[in-house]
């Protein structure tokens, strides 16, 4: 009985080791652009969706946008657009807000 107990303990630690890490790992520049960007932006970036026509967005694979450098766009994801994009600087790490920068650099056209 204590050597399955040792056996259970031992597992629950490996468990909470490493599933953080799956979760993080979820966490890459597609995944938070699905979660955070794609309901105004488009799963593709191209501001074809019912918000991204209203707001007029963008496409951000085109090329004024892609003009902008990675400081640029960081800060803007940081610091929001105004009135309707929400600020992003205190809900994802600049990790992550990085990784969205990448992505949308792939967007390119």
């Amino acid at each position: 009985m204590k050597n399955l107990l040792l056996k259970s303990s031992l597992l629950i630690l490996i468990l909470s080791l490493v599933l953080p890490a799956f979760s993080l790992a979820a966490d890459t520049g597609p995944d938070l652009f699905a979660a955070k960007c794609a309901s105004c932006h488009g799963k593709d970036g191209s501001g074809n969706t019912p918000m991204g026509k209203n707001l007029k967005l963008r496409d951000l694979g085109s090329a004024d946008v892609q003009k902008a450098s990675d400081k640029d766009l960081k800060e803007t994801i940081t610091k929001g657009k105004p009135p309707k994009m929400p600020a992003y600087g205190g809900k994802l790490s600049d990790t992550q807000i990085d990784d969205l920068v990448k992505f949308i650099r792939s967007l390119k056209k």
